[in-house]
């Protein structure tokens, strides 16, 4: 593991990670001499190692930071691979997926493939919950889109007629919106090749959020998007309102599932935010937070999710809502004060939450860590990202936990394209 070696003015400022000035730092220890300007010890800076297990000529990424990266014995870890950056996907474009052996020079195996995907998400590449060796990912065969299920260490294969979002913690489930009207609505989110056949519809009845049988692949529409759209939103929605479906994410014990019910329409410059719960066969819809602004969420435990929004109670901040009620709290005072992609780190009793930030004014993009309990930010370091990462194809950090809390994963574009980054806190978190 290489140390550092070089410094220039952004690095006294805040230890980047990444290209700037020409300089390339592919691998590092974080110093003492930037312990403080992390939040670290001396002690827990010189324990830090980041790390490249990707590399070029193909770019690599993971996407999401919502679904399981790491293998159950967290020793394999998934990518994505595509040979060009900087524009929108095509029906013609192809990945591959992969997994990075971590004890074994950071190997890369190839999976797969798929003509499903986009920058911000990838194909849904994901370990199936209750297996030891299953992943899945999201293709397009013809003119449907379909899911893959391999077993990696037999090579069974099967693939089901219809795509997956998200998962049941059992592996049973998944749960899906309308990756075609997704391509119109929020490019980035969904899949290019297959047009939307409510294109031109504002609050289509047949479509929304379909319940997957992950066995037979069988699927039933349990939420619509005019059933939505007949809950009544205060202050009206907007004339000529295109409605979509976004972000779906079971609850840790599977009862329930939370979405992002959005639209846009005449007057409006972005599109408005609706966060729902409802119980996994799509009853019992419940409007979480009615305000307009929800942006990134994770579930605490079934009965509490913690997510970016907008409450009268003190602005744009990190919340923590009780579902099915009207409590909610800030989570993170004043050390989370922007928007990022939230979790908490497993074997931490939810005391740890990993976050990240989108990139300030000098390109800069910061992983970190916080322990609610005493109110401290832990940064992971300061990631350049080339001002032509933007939009669509902006490459977000989008920090992944290992199962057993003692690992963090990255995409970063610092250097050469985006890749991805490990990073060890098992001497900051304890785990």
């Amino acid at each position: 593991m290489h140390r550092l070696f070089k410094f220039d003015k952004l690095l006294i400022e805040g230890l980047v990670f990444g290209m700037n000035n020409r300089r390339h730092f592919l691998q590092t220890s974080v110093t003492a001499l930037f312990a403080s300007r992390l939040g670290l010890t001396a002690q827990e800076a010189e324990k830090i190692q980041v790390r490249a297990i990707t590399k070029g000529p193909k770019y690599h990424w993971f996407a999401y930071y919502d679904k399981e990266q790491f293998s159950p014995d967290n020793r394999y870890v998934l990518g994505n691979q595509v040979d060009f950056e900087h524009r929108s996907p095509t029906a013609e474009d192809v990945i591959k997926v992969g997994m990075v052996d971590l004890q074994d020079g950071d190997k890369w195996t190839e999976l797969g493939e798929s003509r499903a995907w986009n920058w911000q998400q990838g194909c849904m590449l994901q370990w199936v919950p209750g297996t030891e060796s299953t992943v899945m990912w999201n293709d397009r065969e013809g003119d449907k889109f379909v899911c893959h299920l391999l077993d990696v260490k037999t090579q069974k294969k099967r693939t089901l007629p219809n795509p997956v979002y998200n998962l049941s913690p059992d592996g049973k489930w998944g749960i899906a919106p309308d990756f075609r009207r997704l391509n119109d609505t929020r490019p980035g989110y969904g899949y290019a090749g297959i047009p939307d056949p409510n294109k031109d519809v504002l609050v289509p009845e047949d479509a929304g959020i379909w319940k997957i049988n992950m066995e037979t692949g069988a699927q039933e529409l349990i939420i619509t998007f005019a059933q939505a759209a007949a809950i009544p939103y205060e202050g009206g929605f907007s004339p000529n309102a295109k409605h979509w479906f976004n972000h779906l994410l079971f609850s840790p014990d599977g009862s329930r599932f939370i979405f992002l019910h959005r639209w846009k329409g005449d007057g409006d410059k972005s599109f408005n935010t609706r966060l729902f719960t409802a119980k996994a066969d799509g009853t019992d819809l419940y409007v979480l937070d009615p305000l307009g602004r929800t942006s990134h969420f994770v579930w605490r435990d079934p009965q509490h999710v913690f997510a970016w929004a907008f409450h009268p109670s003190h602005g744009d901040r990190f919340y923590l809502y009780k579902d099915k009620t009207n409590e909610v709290e800030v989570v993170g005072k004043d050390k989370m004060p922007r928007n990022g992609h939230n979790t908490y780190v497993p074997k931490t009793n939810n005391e740890w939450v990993l976050n990240d930030c989108y990139p300030d004014k000098e390109r800069k993009q910061t992983p970190y860590l916080y322990h609610i309990p005493t109110d401290r930010r832990v940064d992971l370091g300061h990631f350049y990202s080339p001002a032509f990462y933007t939009g669509e194809w902006r490459c977000d950090t989008h920090p992944r936990s290992s199962r057993d809390g003692r690992l963090v994963c990255i995409d970063s574009p610092h250097s050469k394209g985006r890749q991805m980054y490990l990073i060890e806190i098992h001497d900051i978190v304890g785990t």
